[in-house]
C-alpha cells in the first residue's frame, strides 16, 4: 500500500471536504471556463463602468459638498489607478474561480464580499487619521459600486460554459 502525500490527506479531511462543499469547490479544472472573447468584453465593461461610477460619485460629492473640491482622493488620476488595478485583479479572479468550481458564481460572490469588506480598511484608517467623514463615506460608496458593477459584469457577460461545451473553437460571443 502506497503512502499518501500529506497534501492529499489534508484535502480529504472532513473539514476540507465541508469547506469545499460549502463553497461549491468541485475542481472542474478548466472545463467550465468562460469564453475568452466574453471574458475580455466583461472585463472592459467592469473597468470602464467602475471608473465611470467613481467619477460620477466623486463629481456628485463635490457638487453636493463644495468644500470637498480638491480632495485628493476625488482626483481622477488618484481613484482611477486604484480602481483599474483592483477591478483587473477581480476580473482575473473570475476564471480562477471557474477553474475551482462548476458553480463559480457562488465562491466568487463570497470572494467579492470579502474583498470589498477588506477594502474598507484603508477608508477606516484615513477616517481615523482625520479625513472628512463625508468624503470617506463617498469612498465607501465607490468600493460598493466597484463590487456592484464588476461581479455582475463578469458573471452575466462571461458566464461559465455549460457542461460538455469544449473551450477549443468557441471564441464567438454567445
Amino acid at each position: 500500500m502506497s503512502e499518501q502525500h500529506p497534501t492529499a490527506r489534508a484535502l480529504r479531511s472532513p473539514l476540507a471536504e465541508r469547506a469545499a462543499r460549502a463553497f461549491d469547490l468541485d475542481f472542474p479544472k478548466g472545463r467550465r471556463q468562460p469564453s475568452l472573447a466574453r471574458f475580455v468584453v466583461a472585463s472592459v465593461v467592469a473597468v470602464v463602468g467602475s471608473v465611470m461610477a467613481c467619477a460620477a460619485l466623486a463629481g456628485a460629492a463635490v457638487a453636493a459638498m463644495p468644500d470637498l473640491a480638491g480632495y485628493e482622493h476625488f482626483q481622477f488620476g488618484e481613484y482611477t489607478k486604484l480602481t483599474v488595478v483592483g477591478v483587473v485583479l477581480a476580473c482575473l479572479a473570475w476564471p480562477a474561480m471557474a477553474w475551482l468550481s462548476s458553480r463559480a458564481w457562488k465562491p466568487f460572490l463570497w470572494l467579492a464580499v470579502a474583498v470589498t469588506v477588506a477594502g474598507l480598511a484603508p477608508d477606516a484608517w484615513i477616517l481615523l487619521k482625520g479625513q472628512p467623514a463625508a468624503a470617506v463615506g463617498v469612498l465607501v460608496l465607490m468600493h460598493a459600486a466597484l463590487a456592484l458593477i464588476t461581479y455582475p459584469a463578469l458573471v452575466l457577460i462571461a458566464p461559465q460554459r455549460s457542461p460538455g461545451v469544449r473551450a477549443a473553437g468557441r471564441n464567438r460571443l454567445r
